[in-house]
């Protein structure tokens, strides 16, 4: 249990470790109760939770809903974390398992908003539309894969995580999230080649 971890621990000279260690103190404070550093803490994950859960789902109510019940049960559940992986990756986690949920109660099929995404304001017509363009052909070839193979491909590409810690994250062995990459990004790249060869 949480509560009988010791927090306040200097930080190592990695920052990694450090950020590590930033947030096992905030999830300490919050065991106790304190409000203010939960809201540290979301304000932390609130971007990278949400660039997950969107390019798990296109549809905005389910993302918000996911990232929000994501963070209740941090809120709740903060004295279950063990320390057997990082903050980081628990808390993924908890995404991961929400977001399942949350697509296997969708019924109906979501049509794709490309133009929620910002773009740069240095982009150009051509070079604008084009980016709307390859976000929702990326969008198309993301959602047409299995909610497993999409989060695998997401926490790797998008993410930069090592596959140990997605392995992790989506409660699985480290093959079976290589072999999860490998079938979703050939399935991928194909779709979006015949996704280009139907624009020529």
């Amino acid at each position: 249990m949480l509560r009988s971890f010791r927090f306040g621990k200097k930080a190592s000279g990695s920052p990694g470790r450090s950020l590590q260690d930033a947030d096992f103190a905030l999830l300490g404070r919050i065991v106790a109760g304190d409000m203010e550093a939960f809201e540290k803490l979301y304000r932390a994950y609130h971007a990278r939770l949400d660039r997950f859960l969107s390019l798990m789902t296109s549809r905005r109510t389910v993302v918000e809903e996911a990232l929000n019940d994501t963070m209740l049960v941090v809120w709740r559940r903060a004295d279950t974390y063990n320390q057997q992986s990082k903050v980081s990756t628990w808390i993924f986690a908890i995404a991961y398992r929400t977001a399942l949920k949350a697509l296997r109660s969708q019924d109906d099929p979501v049509e794709l908003n490309p133009d929620d995404e910002p773009l740069s304001q240095d982009a150009g017509p051509e070079q604008s539309l084009m980016a709307v363009q390859t976000r929702s052909a990326v969008l198309r070839a993301l959602e047409s894969l299995s909610a497993e193979q999409r989060s695998v491909l997401v926490l790797t590409y998008f993410h930069d995580l090592p596959y140990a810690e997605i392995a992790r994250i989506v409660d699985c062995p480290v093959e079976t999230v290589k072999t999860r990459v490998f079938h979703g990004r050939r399935r991928l790249r194909a779709m979006l080649q015949d996704d280009a060869g139907g624009c020529s």
